[in-house]
């Protein structure tokens, strides 16, 4: 009797024991399994991430790639349309040449400087001037001597400050010298010089009423 109860309790607990190990087996496979599972999980979710975040990068390079270039068309294309303007005022100015001076005449059989100004911005440019050189010299912007452009205006004084005479910057050599086209009460529309030794002493200031972006009357 005694032997069958230690065989008994012989069983029961070998039964255990292997139950047990079979258990923390079962248990230790599938820690690892889960383990496993979570790193495959995110090794797939952090890709497409990865790839948006490129994607997103890169469409931001590219717009802003594409705004460089038309910023650089839109000024390019400005630059060539402010040049040409400016070589048709030039060009209707050069066409009056020995139009004989009218102090208040308006037409090419004769005009003033003023008359004169007006009639070849006008043409050109489209730009509706003030009648009389002293309003057209409260247009636009102020210009320093030493930065005159082509398509500037000039203005003149012959007594005091107040402004009597205008012309039109026709050329500045890279010696700096300012040619001007204006309609002279001497020989009609002529090409005169701010070196001159009459029209030098006489030179108040400048402006320029041509804007470069728009092509308009800087203060309309």
């Amino acid at each position: 009797m005694k032997k069958r109860v230690l065989v008994y309790i012989l069983f029961v607990t070998t039964f255990f024991t292997l139950q047990s190990c079979v258990s923390n087996y079962v248990v230790s496979n599938n820690q690892t399994y889960k383990t496993d599972a979570k790193f495959a999980s995110l090794d797939v979710n952090v890709k497409p991430v990865t790839n948006k975040s490129n994607n997103k990068g890169q469409q931001v390079l590219a717009s802003i790639a594409n705004t460089n270039d038309v910023i650089k068309r839109s000024a390019i294309e400005n630059a060539i349309r402010h040049s040409n303007t400016i070589d048709n005022i030039l060009s209707e100015a050069e066409s009056y040449l020995g139009t004989p001076y009218r102090f208040g005449g308006t037409s090419r059989s004769g005009i003033d400087c003023s008359a004169f100004v007006l009639s070849v911005f006008g043409a050109a440019a489209g730009m509706d001037l003030p009648r009389v050189a002293a309003q057209q010299s409260q247009e636009g912007d102020s210009v320093e001597k030493t930065e005159l452009q082509k398509g500037d205006l000039v203005f003149f004084s012959h007594r005091g400050s107040r402004i009597s005479h205008v012309g039109i910057v026709e050329d500045v050599t890279p010696e700096g010298e300012v040619k001007f086209i204006h309609a002279a009460t001497s020989k009609g529309v002529m090409v005169s010089s701010l070196d001159d030794n009459y029209w030098g002493p006489k030179f108040r200031f400048a402006k320029r009423v041509v804007k470069e972006n728009a092509l308009t009357v800087l203060n309309n």
